[in-house]
């Protein structure tokens, strides 16, 4: 088993507009059983309905417009991503790859969904997943859970990297989910 602790960065406005998010960036960390950091993934995405970010993208995300643009489309990155996640879960024995995507809230996986079903590719996939930040909340008593910055202070770990870059928010993530390694529960 591994877990990916995976966070996406997607296309945004600073009005909610009726427009389709789309990923522009998948970061990833892998951690095997043992609680080991394996491997990371960090790959930009080539938006397919609005290619051309927003000023307010480009400032909440620090991805700007040179950073895409000569990105692979998402089934592209998706297939890499894909294959990247079976070279880090392969089981030797077996040659099967189990793995459980962990990420901070549900959006991630939704976002997944979404641009699966937008270049019409399978989101089987995605069956295997957990929110941390959900799972946080109830490990704290919380009232509701809380974002991912402040879970970090609230554990006195300090963020590390740009905030709203997949690649650094995963890593961050990682961070809270060895903190509490023994404690998540898994999708059965």
């Amino acid at each position: 088993m591994v877990y990916i602790i995976v966070d996406l960065e997607a296309t945004c406005w600073e009005k909610r507009e009726n427009r389709p998010n789309e990923i522009i960036e998948i970061g990833a960390v892998a951690i095997n059983e043992q609680g080991e950091w394996v491997d990371e993934f960090d790959e930009f995405v080539k938006p397919k309905i609005h290619p051309v970010l927003s000023d307010f993208c480009i400032n909440l995300t620090s991805i700007n417009q040179g950073m895409i643009e000569d990105a692979r489309g998402f089934p592209e990155v998706l297939q890499s991503f894909q294959n990247w996640i079976a070279s880090c879960s392969s089981n030797e024995n077996k040659n099967e790859s189990k793995y459980v995507l962990c990420s901070w809230g549900h959006y991630d996986r939704v976002q997944f969904k979404n641009d699966c079903v937008l270049h019409e590719l399978d989101t089987h996939w995605l069956e295997s997943h957990i929110s941390l930040k959900h799972q946080y909340g109830e490990l704290k008593n919380l009232r509701r859970p809380i974002g991912m910055k402040a879970a970090l202070k609230r554990e006195g770990i300090k963020l590390e990297g740009v905030h709203h870059r997949g690649i650094d928010d995963a890593r961050n993530i990682a961070k809270i989910f060895l903190t509490y390694f023994e404690f998540w529960t898994m999708p059965e």
